[in-house]
């Protein structure tokens, strides 16, 4: 049997998920990252994107919008701004988030218009990738 590290997936609404998973396929600002047992403890913050968490029941795919995840050797802490299981993103949900996004970016200063303008294509992404599954 593979080692395992405890996932637990948590959004301002609910708990998502809590499982022993082989890995979690983190999408991070820096780039993706997957996490397995016995990881060097790290932080990373999220981009919009699909987070996985592969165990031996199965895996279980999340679109995310952003947060962070803590990694240690034991386990991954997954804090979402909002999360939502793959299976139940609809066309719709991704539409609000992409316009969501775009309003924001409409409005960000200067400053922050290059990282508002990633997350809309981020999302864009995200919906491209929900479609094909």
């Amino acid at each position: 049997m593979a080692n395992t590290l405890q996932f637990d997936l948590v959004s301002p609404e609910r708990k998502l998920a809590s499982v022993q998973a082989t890995e979690v396929q983190i999408p991070g600002a820096d780039g993706d990252l997957t996490a397995m047992e016995g990881h060097a403890a790290t932080i990373t913050t999220l981009r919009p994107g699909i987070l996985k968490a592969v165990s031996p029941q199965g895996t279980q795919a999340f679109a995310v919008t952003g947060g962070f995840a803590e990694i240690t050797a034991a386990g991954v802490t997954v804090l979402a701004e909002r999360a939502i299981p793959v299976e139940d993103l609809s066309g719709t949900i991704l539409d609000d988030m992409v316009q969501e996004a775009r309003d924001l970016a409409a409005i960000a200063p200067a400053d922050q218009k290059d990282a508002a303008e990633k997350i809309v294509h981020d999302l864009l992404a995200l919906r491209n990738d929900a479609a094909h599954h």
